[in-house]
């Protein structure tokens, strides 16, 4: 049985989606994308609570979680990967710096992965290392489908 895929994406505004999509056949694999730039869209689309994102902050391990489950829930995918960060040049603090990146990765059923990177560089920077690591994240999942 196939994999389908779906991502929930802040800081990279849907590039890992565009980047999946620009593969001839990706139709068999690719079943959505939510962009949730927004906190309000995290809440309205992937069904994160809105005092989740007051307590912890947009950018936080229980947040990239919640929208990982929040997409799986909300598409026929058995993959899923979030994303969340700051991307810069501004938003940054001591606590959370420019390029930190918080990811969560999944099969339907089981616990997410989550990973926490703080990249250097600018703005595209930023981004093109997450999509690249959200892309590893996603491979290795499904990798992991076909072992066992």
């Amino acid at each position: 049985m196939g994999l389908r895929i779906v991502t929930a994406e802040s800081c990279t505004g849907g590039l890992i989606a565009g980047c999946l999509t620009g593969i001839a056949g990706s139709s068999a694999v690719f079943e959505r994308g939510f962009v949730t730039y927004s906190n309000h869209a995290k809440s309205e689309v992937l069904g994160v609570p809105a005092e989740l994102i007051a307590e912890h902050g947009a950018v936080s391990e229980p947040i990239v979680r919640a929208m990982a489950a929040g997409a799986l829930e909300r598409s026929r995918a058995e993959l899923v990967v979030a994303v969340t960060g700051i991307a810069g040049p501004g938003g940054g603090s001591s606590e959370r710096p420019v390029g930190l990146v918080h990811f969560a990765g999944a099969r339907s059923g089981d616990a997410a992965i989550h990973i926490r990177e703080v990249f250097a560089g600018d703005r595209d920077a930023v981004r093109l290392a997450t999509v690249h690591r959200a892309l590893d994240m996603l491979e290795n999942l499904a990798r992991q489908h076909l072992t066992v």
